[in-house]
């Protein structure tokens, strides 16, 4: 059987990794940059304990890897610029275990060295197409090193390139996109704070956020939002220092000692802050009449409010590695009867969680109060789909391992 994987990202390693494993299984993934090349992953990430969860399920000893490469999420506190606390969470209250507070290039490192020679780097993919003899199946094109490469008849084309994925496009059609009206941003910086910043914190100024935490060996990512026009053009002058400073210094009181460096921090490196808007797509796990799986950004961009974007790319596949070894092993072979179950697995669980990540998203709307909005969060119903967020995988992942590799 051979298998095409576009991508090699967060779902595209685990998935290459995985059907690797299997017998008689061709896996070729697909990745544009080079072996070493992380820089576009060059700022930090937290990963839900669902993912931890997920992904230990099927590869215990890849999970330890990012364990040992991460430090471990353990709090959400929420605060106003003042230093008020309006909510704190230890996640154990609504979580089996922590998550991963990890820099993107670090994670991108530890998942590329376990997909091992799966990964082909330097592709350039020049042409996605159904294949002449079964349209089923695909035929992809690309080149590498100056030569020019070609697979015809392939069984399984996993599609994990990302929000704006080349082979949903070329498949699937245009994905619209809907804007939230919130401008977001990220940068990596040493961290200078001693020891002011370190667990997942939030802090609000009207509805004006900052969110911060360390990562490993000694940095601090950063991310500032706001709220903007949805279909407007993004106001250049918002992303200077002086109108940062002003978003998110308390109008009638001091800034708090973390809220101050971080204002400081986030003005003195505006020239290297990466900014975009909130968006979200809606949600395709394989394409119409064709073996094309979807995963991950591919499948489902969403906003990022509760850090469930790679989060759920592990969770895509981890469910959808521990289906296919499955029905692999037990010889059944129909891969669009895979996809249907993937889907089946998948979709109503993206929907919640994509619902969960928007709603969540109230507190940085225009005209929004952060303060009544926080306090809702510390009532029952948020925490209980919370605790449905963090530790309700699916019941696939009970696979044994033994039916992973065989």
């Amino acid at each position: 059987m051979r298998v095409v994987i576009v991508g090699a990202g967060v779902a595209g390693c685990v998935m290459a990794r995985r059907l690797s494993l299997l017998d008689g299984v061709e896996v070729t993934c697909l990745e544009r940059v080079s072996a070493d090349d992380h820089s576009e992953a060059g700022t930090g990430l937290n990963i839900g304990p669902n993912a931890v969860k997920a992904l230990r399920a099927v590869d215990p000893e890849l999970t330890e890897s990012i364990t040992k490469a991460s430090f471990p999420w353990r709090n959400w506190r929420i605060s106003l610029t003042d230093g008020t606390v309006l909510f704190d969470l230890p996640l154990s209250e609504v979580a089996e275990g922590p998550g991963w507070r990890i820099r993107w290039s670090e994670l991108y490192r530890v998942l590329r060295e376990a997909a091992g020679s799966s990964v082909s780097y330097g592709c350039d993919i020049t042409s996605i197409s159904r294949d002449a003899a079964d349209p089923r199946k695909t035929s992809v094109a690309w080149t590498q090193d100056g030569k020019q490469f070609r697979r015809d008849g392939i069984d399984l084309l996993i599609a994990s390139d990302g929000r704006y994925s080349s082979v949903r496009r070329a498949i699937s059609g245009e994905v619209e996109v809907r804007q939230v009206g919130v401008a977001i941003s990220r940068v990596l910086v040493p961290d200078t704070s001693n020891g002011l910043i370190d667990d997942y914190e939030q802090w609000f100024n009207g509805p004006n956020r900052l969110l911060s935490f360390r990562v490993p060996p000694n940095h601090i990512y950063i991310a500032c939002a706001f709220p903007i026009p949805p279909q407007a053009d993004f106001p250049p002058h918002l992303k200077t220092a002086g109108a940062l400073r002003a978003a998110y210094t308390p109008p009638d009181a001091a800034p708090s000692a973390q809220a101050q460096w971080m204002i400081d921090t986030v003005c003195a490196n505006v020239h290297d802050t990466h900014w975009a808007r909130m968006q979200e797509h809606d949600i395709l796990y394989r394409g119409a009449d064709s073996n094309v799986l979807y995963l991950g950004d591919a499948a489902h961009g969403m906003v990022p409010t509760l850090g469930q974007g790679a989060t759920q790319a592990i969770e895509d596949a981890a469910s959808a590695a521990a289906l296919i070894a499955r029905r692999y092993g037990h010889g059944q072979r129909d891969v669009a009867d895979w996809l249907k179950e993937i889907e089946a697995l998948r979709k109503e669980r993206l929907r919640f969680v994509m619902e969960l990540s928007l709603e969540a998203t109230d507190t940085m709307l225009a005209g929004a109060d952060p303060v009544k909005g926080t306090k809702q969060k510390n009532e029952a119903p948020f925490r209980k789909r919370l605790a449905e967020l963090y530790r309700n995988v699916g019941s696939l992942l009970d696979t044994r391992k033994e039916e992973i590799t065989q």
